[in-house]
This record gives C-alpha cells, sequence and structure tokens, in this order.
C-alpha cells in the first residue's frame, strides 16, 4: 500500500489529473489532501468531481480548508459572500455555470464530509497551522483553517510526531521540509506546482496547473531523505548496557 499527502489544489484541474495519473493508485493506496480544493484556479467543479470519482477507486481522506469553509458558510448557511467572492470564489462559481445555486447535491454531500483534521501514530495532516503545545483536535478555528505559518516556524508538536500542512504557499514551487514539519501547499494556481509526497518513501512528483507533470530533481530528494533519516534516529529508542 502507497501512502500520499497532496497540497492545495484552487481549482488547477489539470494539474490533479495529471498528478493522479503520474501516481498510478490502486485500490490499497491512501491519499490525504490538506484542504484548499476550490477557487482561484478555473476548473474547481472538475477537481471535486475528480475527488469523488477518486474515493471510488482508492482510500481519500479530504481535510477541510478555508476556502471551504468559505464555501459553505455562503452556500450553506447563508453567509454574505463579499469576503468569499474577495478571495477566489467568482473562479468557483463560474466553474458552475454562474450561480452557487448549480453546485450538485453530490458536491455539497462532499463538503458536508470533509475532515477537521486527520492523524496516525506518527503523523498529524492539518490544513493551515498548530499548537505545538495542544492536541490537534482540542486547538481552535483560527489555528485549523486561517493561520499561515510564522517565521521560524512552531517548534515540534508534544506528540512528537510529524505535521503535514497545506495552507502558507512556497512560491518557489518547493516544499517547506523540517524534520518535524512538512508544508505541501506549493503555489500551483500563482505558478507553482500541485505536490504528491509519498509518506513511506519521501519521493515527491509534482504538475503544474497546465497539467505537466514534474520529477523533483535528485538533490532535493536526497535533502529530504536527510531530514527524514535525522527525524528517524531522534525518534529511535535509546539502549543501555546492563
Amino acid at each position: 500500500m502507497a501512502r500520499f499527502v497532496i497540497g492545495d489544489v484552487h481549482g488547477c484541474g489539470k494539474a490533479l489529473r495529471s498528478l493522479l495519473t503520474a501516481l498510478s493508485l490502486g485500490s490499497e493506496d491512501e491519499v490525504i489532501f490538506v484542504g484548499d480544493y476550490v477557487d482561484r484556479g478555473p476548473n474547481s467543479r472538475d477537481v471535486i468531481e475528480q475527488l469523488i470519482q477518486l474515493s471510488q477507486t482508492c482510500r481519500v481522506i479530504a481535510l477541510r480548508g478555508n476556502h471551504e469553509v468559505m464555501l459553505q458558510g455562503v452556500v450553506m448557511s447563508d453567509l454574505n459572500d463579499e469576503t468569499w467572492m474577495r478571495s477566489g470564489g467568482k473562479a468557483t462559481v463560474t466553474s458552475y455555470g454562474g450561480s452557487a445555486t448549480k453546485i450538485p447535491s453530490s458536491h455539497l454531500d462532499f463538503f458536508r464530509d470533509l475532515h477537521r483534521f486527520h492523524e496516525t501514530d506518527t503523523e498529524i495532516f492539518v490544513h493551515a497551522m498548530y499548537n505545538p503545545l495542544q492536541n490537534i483536535a482540542d486547538q481552535n478555528d483560527e489555528l485549523t483553517y486561517w493561520a499561515h505559518l510564522p517565521n521560524p516556524v512552531p517548534m515540534p508538536h508534544v506528540s512528537g510526531k510529524r505535521v503535514y500542512l497545506g495552507h502558507t504557499p512556497q512560491p518557489s514551487g518547493e516544499i517547506l521540509c523540517h524534520a518535524h514539519l512538512v508544508g505541501v501547499d506549493t503555489y500551483c494556481f500563482g505558478g507553482g506546482y500541485l505536490t504528491a509526497v509519498n509518506l513511506e518513501t519521501h519521493s515527491v512528483t509534482q504538475a503544474d496547473r497546465h497539467g505537466h507533470v514534474r520529477r523533483v530533481p535528485i538533490e532535493h530528494l536526497l535533502h529530504a531523505l536527510t531530514g527524514c533519516i535525522r527525524w528517524l534516529r531522534k525518534k529511535a529508542p535509546t539502549t543501555t548496557a546492563d
């Protein structure tokens, strides 16, 4: 079984299609998305359709991003749409034929079923940010959906788990890679890439908004592997002679 985490899509349907094809996913594989599927890019409707179809062929864990929060607030709770429109919502509405009322019920169900976070024995996945000293399930919405990464980045999480997140775009198009934290929003809609990280091998596959696949140069993979080796050494139990 292969496991991947994929960064913010933001309506880049061509990038998502090419990336998923490149990953050659099977029924036993798992893909974790960190949110922000809609807005800014041109094909939000297509992105959601692809994700619904993907969930029928492999295991998909889709987190909620702040852009889904805005969409749900407008479409499901009748909130004012001004902030959403200023934040890229106009592109999403256009992709649905010019009106949010045209969003299919299957897509609304997808938005309702999104996860707040995902946690394993060794990893935490969350859209935006985390409190290093607080359980991820207990932190507030501001951190979970809205806060950007500070500089310097937060300390390691108290659990010792590695945190994967999106939301803070990396204009370079490269992942933000630390031993305790990986940022996978690589600015696809703005000229960067949509990124998938293999959680077992730490290899990186990317596609740009036009759908062109990019294999990350070997020196970047070695850098990521070095960070992971340091992380594993820190996690390994120490032994003492009797």
